[in-house]
């Protein structure tokens, strides 16, 4: 049995996405999460920039003695595939586990992928999927104001500003006919219901959050390192910027109060 905490980072509150997941799948583990909302978002950035993020990122996670690091973000996952080779425990993105589900659940062979800037010109999944099944067509769409949005609560489905939002950016992808759409930024689960109200019933919505959950399941099962205590574990978060608005739409997310768990903490230390 291993106790230490699985790390976790995003570039802002995104990854609580994969955190809310990990708590169903592996509620006995404990959990560390930092979130980046200082540098929020990573979308735009170069990719030295990005990879320099991630491992300050990484780093402060490591001192926290955690037994995996997981990076719930689609551009770090995108632009940095490699980390693992240089932080000494087992590591993984986002992209992988999702493009697995893709390939095993899309019916007519055209996947839908949406990601920030950065992910999209990388054509991580796009690539990894057509590896694997060269008879699949991937449609890509890069959607910078979706990170914006959940960044600042603007989440409601009915809110006419995220419809709007939605239908520009999902539109080609809906004429191209996809029946499957990779939310490739762990920001965009948030925004899943009014994707789902523009894509249709058809189209299946695949939650890069909870595949990475039961990816990141996987690989501690396959290295003995679950923590098989039967008590609920513990988790922490800490941001890089005030931790005023994290814990507002933490709270609602998580579905509990986080008033005062929130930490703030300087990454250029690390």
């Amino acid at each position: 049995m291993n106790t230490n905490a699985i790390g976790v980072f995003d570039s802002g509150l995104g990854g609580l996405s994969a955190v809310k997941q990990m708590l169903k799948a592996m509620p006995n583990e404990n959990i560390i999460y930092f979130g980046d909302t200082g540098r929020v978002p990573y979308g735009n950035r170069s990719t030295d920039t990005i990879r320099r993020y991630a491992m300050q990122d990484a780093n402060f996670l490591l001192k926290h003695n955690v037994k995996m690091v997981v990076a719930a973000c689609g551009t770090v996952s995108s632009v940095a595939p490699d980390l693992e080779d240089v932080l000494g425990v087992p590591y993984t993105g986002v992209v992988l586990p999702t493009c697995f589900t893709a390939l095993r659940e899309s019916k007519n062979g055209k996947v839908g992928v949406i990601g920030t800037t950065a992910t999209i010109n990388s054509h991580s999944y796009k690539t990894r999927i057509e590896q694997k099944n060269p008879d699949f067509q991937v449609f890509e769409q890069d959607c910078p104001l979706f990170v914006p949005l959940v960044e600042n609560g603007i989440i409601d489905h009915n809110d006419r500003i995220v419809q709007l939002v939605v239908e520009k950016y999902l539109s080609p992808l809906k004429n191209a006919g996809v029946d499957t759409v990779i939310l490739g930024c762990t920001h965009y689960p948030i925004l899943k219901e009014a994707i789902g109200d523009y894509m249709g019933d058809d189209v299946l919505l695949i939650d890069s959050g909870k595949e990475t959950a039961l990816y990141t399941k996987k690989v501690l099962e396959e290295n003995c390192l679950s923590n098989t205590c039967k008590d609920n574990g513990t988790a922490q978060f800490f941001v890089s910027d005030t931790p005023d608005n994290f814990e507002k739409i933490a709270s609602l997310f998580l579905s509990k109060d986080m008033q005062g768990k929130v930490s703030q903490i300087n990454i250029e230390e690390y």
